[in-house]
């Protein structure tokens, strides 16, 4: 059956209607995942799909990444009328036997997309397929994503090479910097889940150092230029998610042993009061740009060494913004009288926010008051 709906998507590929081809590829990828342990056959998906890739066509290209992507999300997503048991039996062979293989394949296709300046539909298919292989529930925790809480990310050791690889992370940062929503948002959401990876995945601490390293001068360029931040608030929203990421999986130790730590941070302040004093427009990403600095704080008593942290400089002028901005905005709200939601109505965005502001208004309390 696998091979009868690849051989009808192939020879149809460019004259089916959307809808079609998104159920045939439905159909093929459950047929694959119930016949996993049945038949060699399934288990050579990836290569049949990059054979589709190889056929020169467009459509044969964004079809093979479109197949690969409903496969990884249907081995990841557990099958109506099948037991767990059943579907991570089946999810964990396919991480230990295929699962690296579709990220390369989705690595390899963006860089040729990115150098061919492939339009937005194949860039977009490649940035969710690459998404979706890092989104993939590795260790069977079945976490929301979505969340701030998001855990660790328990990638498996063998794909320590390509993570380690500077072009890797450099690949999201570049289509960040030459796209627009949705390319770029997905490539920010790569790279909040490539900045999730599992501390023990490095094979040391010098090479985690110079991931770190990259990781933040890539977000340093973007705050130096504010490409695509003030124009579009996904990426906006997505960038902030980013920066929280980063306090969530690395210590402070970690961060201000950085090259170009100090510019970073005074650009990541800046950020925040920007975001603070436009809280009409950011007010959904003011959630984690506090829990930046809430963290940061909370890690002042465990710094060691000589590298200057330069939180005494900014926290002060963060809670500054803070309070200044709330009055601002009740001013806002009385003198405008057009409906306009109230900010202090929003309770769980309140409650958010204050979870975070107690550490910030405790450090450097003379400065704060």
């Amino acid at each position: 059956m696998k091979n009868y709906f690849l051989q009808y998507l192939d020879s149809h590929a460019l004259t089916l209607e959307s809808f079609v081809a998104i159920n045939l590829v439905q159909l093929l990828c459950r047929t694959v995942k119930l016949a996993w342990f049945d038949s060699d056959a399934a288990k050579a998906i990836v290569d049949d799909c990059k054979a589709l890739m190889e056929r020169g066509s467009p459509g044969h290209y964004l079809l093979g990444l479109k197949i690969l992507n409903t496969l990884v999300v249907e081995m990841n997503t557990a099958t109506p009328g099948r037991t767990l048991t059943a579907h991570r039996k089946v999810a964990v062979s396919f991480r230990d036997l295929a699962l690296l293989n579709v990220f390369k394949v989705s690595l390899v296709a963006l860089q040729q997309l990115l150098e061919n300046r492939a339009d937005d539909k194949l860039k977009d298919q490649g940035l969710t397929l690459a998404l979706s292989c890092l989104s993939f529930d590795f260790v069977g925790t079945c976490l929301d994503d979505s969340a701030e809480d998001m855990s660790t990310i328990q990638v498996p050791s063998s794909w320590r090479s390509l993570v380690e690889n500077p072009s890797t992370l450099q690949l999201f940062l570049d289509y960040y910097a030459s796209s627009q929503p949705p390319p770029s948002k997905l490539a920010l959401e790569c790279l909040v889940r490539l900045a999730s990876v599992r501390r023990s995945l490095f094979s040391s601490d010098v090479e985690r150092s110079k991931f770190l390293n990259r990781l933040v001068n890539g977000c340093r360029d973007i705050l130096r230029s504010q490409s695509g931040l003030a124009e579009h608030h996904e990426n906006y929203h997505e960038f902030c998610r980013l920066l929280g990421r980063l306090k969530t999986n690395y210590q402070l130790s970690e961060l201000v042993s950085v090259d170009n730590y100090n510019e970073w941070i005074q650009l990541v302040a800046q950020l925040t009061i920007n975001s603070l004093n436009s809280w009409q427009w950011a007010k959904d990403s003011v959630y984690y740009l506090l829990g930046l600095w809430s963290r940061l704080v909370s890690s002042m008593p465990y710094l060691k060494g000589d590298s200057p942290s330069l939180l005494e400089a900014n926290v002060p002028k963060i809670t500054q913004a803070y309070i200044t901005s709330r009055l601002e905005s009740v001013r806002s709200v009385l003198q405008q009288n057009d409906g306009l939601d109230e900010m202090l109505d929003a309770e769980e965005q309140l409650s958010e926010s204050l979870e975070s502001l107690p550490y910030l208004v405790r450090f450097q309390y003379d400065k704060s008051r």
